[in-house]
């Protein structure tokens, strides 16, 4: 299945073509996938077809509870909610919701409610679109990073659901530390417009680490 056939397909799927991967349907979207599961020491992951969602304003955390969601108590501070969905508090103001991997998100339903002028003082945000989001898992993933990112992730400097937000590759990033099946996992999301240069970015700095490009399945 070509992803070209698709309203909605990643950016970064030229290269995922190139690696020799497969698209599929994941409903509006051309999700990468390969048949066999990575056993790599550290994987990188697309995950920019996924939805996501940020939402703005000074009633943001108002209208969160009043879905059931509950907000981190901190800025920079990211929780998983019982549905999977993780949801990270970038400012009093502004928060960042990343689907689950493989289930819908119980908010999606809601936050496609909100009218763009806002309701209530909250306003969505389309991050889905405006960036791109990868996963770097494996224990050598902050070592990776420390060639990339000044800030440092080391993981007991940088907890489970800390969040910076900083410069990677030059670019204007938010990373989220989020471990999947108690492996070191680092979320990034960046501007779409760089996709691909960060991609490459990170695939020189993961050389050395016996690394490779997986699909969800791996994770």
């Amino acid at each position: 299945m070509s992803p070209q056939s698709f309203a909605r397909r990643s950016f970064v799927y030229r290269r995922l073509q190139e690696a020799g991967f497969t698209f599929a349907d994941s409903g509006d979207a051309a999700l990468a996938e390969r048949p066999m599961p990575s056993d790599a020491r550290l994987k990188l992951a697309d995950l920019s077809v996924l939805p996501r969602w940020g939402l703005k304003g000074r009633g943001v955390a108002a209208w969160l509870a009043r879905h059931g969601a509950a907000m981190p108590g901190s800025d920079n501070r990211a929780e998983l909610q019982a549905d999977g969905a993780l949801l990270a508090r970038l400012s009093p103001a502004e928060v960042l919701i990343l689907a689950p991997m493989h289930a819908r998100a119980r908010l999606a339903d809601a936050i496609g409610r909100i009218p763009p002028e806002g309701k209530d003082a909250c306003y969505p945000v389309p991050r889905r679109e405006g960036h791109c989001c990868f996963v770097v898992t494996g224990n050598d993933a902050a070592r990776m990073f420390a060639k990339l990112c000044a800030v440092d992730l080391a993981p007991d400097r940088f907890p489970p659901g800390q969040i910076a937000q900083t410069s990677v590759a030059r670019l204007s990033s938010i990373i989220i530390r989020h471990d999947i099946a108690g492996a070191l996992s680092f979320f990034l999301l960046a501007e779409s417009a760089s996709a691909e240069y960060l991609w490459d970015c990170l695939l020189d700095a993961m050389a050395e680490f016996g690394s490779s490009v997986c699909g969800t399945e791996s994770l």
